[in-house]
């Protein structure tokens, strides 16, 4: 008979009071010093972008020079180094003497009170252009206090300092780090992050990123499993807990396990009642609104779709699960037949997030009818879900499989009203969604898509873009639709990212070209936006991201020809 291991608590009781002693001296380090501190970070994101890359790929399978490797790009170094350029253009706003959000960016609109947050730049009208986003804030938010509550700390109204941990998550890469931005910029808080078994293996690259904040006693990084988590979430030196997970990790924690842990939910009676924020994940829809299509918008959009699914082989917390499609569009088809070839065509890769094997046999098991295609189990497509309690409706799969729901509607607004609602009321999880509209379509059918975008309640709903785009962004609120509770936690509560340091915020609205250019230009997508480099299909997407990344970390005009070429290219 074994025994389980004795936990050595003496290196997480030292990180914990390291913290502790330093906190004060974050809380008062003045403005200046800390956009220092990110401006010397961006060389060292730069400097170990390759090596980031290498690991990421090596870890989930597959060479740094495969086409695959673009997703490791995109999801760790550019991603970090683009959420610091973020916060570095909102803070040295604030030391020039300017509000953190420009006034000319919040307006009205059908009595909300709405802010323009993306493009923030030149260079992210020129690199994204026709990509925006517009923050929503809560119903009865005035345009006043939009712009006299942002980035509060920095604002005569700091926090108080506090220790803050946060349970990295094993998938996405960049989702630490941006989480312990967050906790030091936005919150004024020092950092323990607890590194995620399935990838430790990054601690030594953040450890290099944070190395001043490390350095100076304000962030800490440990590793461990559910032991040390455990432990740290109940420690009597950590004031505040952040993750990234699961509801069940969620409940866990603040509630227990077992019979008692129930207990204690249906009383009220929280084993940990510490501050709490927390991004969960959910059964995310991409909702398909039919229209004018072309063979070429079938192509492109199935490109789309298969992205949304296949990035990092399905295992994020917003992978498009369900698809919305009309019943009765004779596009229906046509979409289910290049979403299958996309499937066929791309290079073999596995699911290789623990337990994703036995999620996808469980979808085959109850899907008889469910194809495969790729090889082997993965990329599994299950092409007409009718049973309301169907798994792939209930549970998130977190892997690489693809449920079609069709929906009745015989018309563009009827269509966009069941589907809103089927996506409100029948999937669990509110963190992200998609709309694909045609801009003809919604040229003529704007109150309806008008309708859809403010009944959809996600912390991001994305219009002809992926949802998971604004996780990368930096300036964009990341997190669930407001409303769960510890009790019901749902996809979580609280935003993350967020550069410029909002609060009442509801959701974040993302568009998106419907086409890429040239063929945009005829489709009524204006834009010079060629095809993304971070969809699964783009030929060259491996080196527009690399470049991207070493413009993101060292800005020089001379590097933007080279981005702008690789990019036509894809």
């Amino acid at each position: 008979m074994t025994t389980a291991p004795v936990l050595d608590t003496a290196p997480l009781d030292r990180a914990v009071t390291d913290l502790r002693r330093h906190a004060r001296s974050w809380t008062a380090t003045p403005l200046a010093e800390r956009i220092g501190l990110l401006e010397r970070m961006l060389p060292r994101i730069g400097d170990g972008a390759p090596a980031m890359v290498a690991d990421s790929a090596r870890a989930k399978g597959y060479d740094a020079l495969s086409d695959w490797a673009t997703e490791d790009w995109v999801t760790a170094p550019w991603a970090l180094a683009q959420t610091v350029g973020a916060y570095l253009h909102v803070l040295r706003r604030l030391a020039a003497g300017h509000g953190p959000v420009p006034a000319e960016a919040v307006r009205s609109r059908d009595g909300r009170t709405l802010v323009d947050v993306f493009p923030a730049t030149p260079a992210d009208r020129l690199l994204l252009n026709g990509f925006t986003a517009e923050v929503w804030t809560l119903p009865g938010t005035t345009r006043e206090q939009v712009l006299a509550r942002a980035a509060s700390e920095y604002r005569g109204r700091p926090g108080e300092p506090a220790v803050a941990l946060v349970l990295g998550a094993g998938n996405v890469p960049a989702i630490t780090p941006l989480d312990i931005l967050h906790k030091l910029y936005a919150q004024g808080q020092v950092v323990l992050a607890k590194m995620n078994p399935v990838n430790a293996y990054l601690r030594p690259h953040f450890e290099r990123v944070f190395a001043e904040f490390v350095a100076r006693g304000w962030v800490r990084f440990v590793d461990g499993g559910a032991a040390e988590g455990t432990y740290l979430t109940a420690h009597d030196g950590v004031d505040t807990l952040h993750i990234t997970g699961s509801e069940r990790t969620h409940d866990a924690i603040v509630w227990g396990t077992g019979a008692r842990g129930a207990e204690r939910r249906r009383a009220g009676t929280p084993v940990n009642d510490k501050p709490f924020t927390s991004e969960l994940g959910g059964v995310s829809p991409c909702i398909v609104t039919p229209g004018p299509w072309s063979a070429a918008d079938f192509r492109f959009q199935a490109e789309h779709i298969v992205t949304s699914k296949l990035n990092n082989s399905g295992h994020n917390c917003v992978a498009t699960q369900i698809l919305l499609l009309p019943r009765h569009w004779d596009g229906t088809e046509r979409l289910l037949t290049e979403i299958r070839r996309v499937l066929r065509e791309l290079p073999r890769r596995d699911d290789y997030y623990p337990g994703a094997a036995d999620r996808l046999g469980s979808v085959t098991r109850a899907h008889p009818d469910a194809e495969t295609h790729g090889g082997g189990t993965c990329r599994v497509l299950v092409p007409d879900i009718t049973d309301p309690d169907d798994p792939m409706l209930t549970d998130e799969v977190f892997a690489s499989a693809l449920g079609v729901v069709r929906l009745p509607g015989d018309d563009v607004a009827g269509f966009l009203r069941a589907a809103a609602e089927f996506a409100d009321e029948r999937l669990p999880g509110t963190l992200g969604a998609t709309l694909l509209v045609h801009p003809r379509t919604e040229r003529d059918h704007r109150a309806a898509v008008d309708g859809a975008v403010a009944a959809l309640r996600y912390g991001t709903l994305g219009v002809n873009c992926w949802s998971a785009f604004g996780f990368l962004l930096g300036y964009t609120p990341w997190g669930a639709f407001p409303g769960h509770t510890r009790e019901d936690i749902g996809s979580g509560v609280g935003f993350v990212h967020n550069a410029f340091m909002l609060e009442d915020v509801e959701k974040t609205v993302l568009r998106a070209p419907f086409a890429p250019f040239p063929r945009g230009l005829f489709t009524g997508s204006a834009s010079l936006s060629p095809r993304p480099p971070y969809y699964v299909t783009n030929r060259t997407g491996r080196t527009t991201m690399a470049r991207l990344t070493a413009y993101a970390t060292a800005p020089r005009p001379t590097r933007l020809p080279g981005i702008l070429t690789s990019a036509l290219r894809g």
